[in-house]
């Protein structure tokens, strides 16, 4: 097999291990936030929230994403740049918001796979201990010393995403030439896997994710998406979240009249660099909207499918 294909694996989580790559798996996002940039807060209350979630699920999500932080740029996720400045977002407060919407998924829908999105280990061993399977963490184990032996006790499921700097940092980070940013992607998620390797987090709990709209810059993430298989000689699945991205926006702006597209304009789009990705070596695609998102992996795993058959002895 190519080492730019993706290939059939298991993903072990905290209490049991499911396949990826044979077909695309879509994780529903929900965010338990009064200041998302995809759905302004309408999921802050925790019973909105679950029954969001209940609905993700109804739609055909595979897994769900719980964030109760947002980090949109210019926020301050993570703490002030080069300061001991806290996160906008303390711990207690964010277990707060999601634990209550962890807790009433579960007693609806017992099973279910839910990851929480946080870079703090506190939050995850948390949500681990209520019952989430998955860490998914933005800043690869970068931004809480603690987090990858937190994930490694646990044994859970983990999701390394690459992050370049602050949000805070990324509307004035300078550019990159293409191969310079597939190679800072690259040795970053490598950094990531050695910090769960010095951890000693099994190789089998880890999913990568590049990190699209995270300091890439406009350009970059499309120069990113296009070679977005390159990544998969780290050796791991890979983990895509191109849901209704900024840079989406500005690339439809010609359509509105020299105005970025608004988030709801955005789903087409979405739907486009989705199939992409998939083709570029995804096994796991995290959205807001999960029924089109479903049908189009339908799509995509269709033509993966018909070139394993191309590429087969006979």
């Amino acid at each position: 097999m190519n080492p730019c294909e993706r290939k059939i694996t298991r993903w072990q989580l905290r209490s049991r291990s499911i396949e990826l790559g044979r077909r695309t798996l879509v994780m529903g996002i929900v965010n338990v936030t009064p200041d998302s940039f995809s759905d302004g807060g309408a999921f802050f209350r925790p019973e909105n929230a679950v029954a969001h979630a209940l609905a993700l699920l109804s739609e055909g999500a595979d897994l769900l994403d719980l964030g109760a932080e947002s980090t949109r740029p210019g926020s301050r996720a993570g703490g002030a740049a080069g300061t001991p400045q806290a996160p906008a977002v303390s711990a207690e407060l964010e277990q707060e918001r999601l634990l209550p919407v962890l807790d009433g998924i579960l007693r609806a829908r017992p099973g279910t796979l839910v990851s929480v999105d946080t870079y703090k280990a506190a939050t995850a061993r948390a949500a681990l201990a209520a019952g989430a399977e998955i860490v998914n963490d933005v800043s690869g184990f970068l931004w809480d010393p603690a987090m990858a032996a937190t994930c490694a006790e646990a044994g859970c499921g983990v999701v390394l995403m690459h992050t370049r700097g602050r949000p805070e940092e990324w509307r004035t980070q300078p550019a990159l030439a293409p191969d310079a940013l597939l190679t800072m992607v690259r040795d970053g998620l490598q950094t990531s896997l050695d910090a769960a390797a010095k951890a000693t987090l099994a190789p089998e709990c880890l999913v990568l994710d590049p990190g699209y709209g995270f300091g890439k810059g406009f350009e970059g993430n499309y120069a990113l998406l296009a070679r977005q298989a390159d990544l998969l000689t780290l050796g791991r699945p890979l983990l895509v979240g191109l849901s209704r991205k900024s840079f989406l926006g500005k690339t439809l702006a010609p359509l509105y009249g020299g105005t970025d597209a608004p988030v709801e304009k955005r789903e087409a789009a979405s739907v486009a660099a989705l199939v992409t990705a998939i083709l570029q070596g995804a096994s796991i695609v995290r959205v807001h909207a999960v029924r089109p998102a479903v049908e189009a992996a339908r799509i995509a795993d269709a033509v993966l499918a018909a070139r394993l058959d191309r590429n087969s002895p006979g």
